[in-house]
């Protein structure tokens, strides 16, 4: 099974990309916060930060409501893929793909 839930704060303003097919994506970064104990007991914050990206009606609300500072809960899958580069040299990404949203 593959099944991603955050929450947490938009990271950077979405970006919509249009593609060759006229597909769009939306993209951007999140960010979302752990506590936890170390082991004297101090009370510690871990921050994370994962790649999203949108499709269909999605990009459009993300178009409209995706700048930084958001809050949102996001349900998804994870994704990598991979690409070339300007230098030929082969890349992969892994994001979270939403399948739905919700803005806090």
């Amino acid at each position: 099974m593959n099944h991603v839930n955050l929450i947490g704060k938009i990271s950077s303003d979405t970006k919509v990309i249009k593609l060759a097919d006229g597909r769009k994506i939306a993209q951007f970064s999140m960010s979302t916060q752990e506590s936890y104990l170390d082991a004297q007991g101090n009370l510690k914050n871990r921050k994370q930060w994962h790649r999203i990206s949108a499709w269909g009606t999605w990009v459009s609300v993300l178009e409209e409501l995706g700048q930084k500072g958001i809050n949102l809960a996001i349900e998804g899958r994870l994704v990598s893929r991979f690409y070339q580069n300007q230098a030929g040299t082969r890349q992969s990404i892994t994001e979270v793909e939403v399948n739905d949203l919700i803005i806090l």
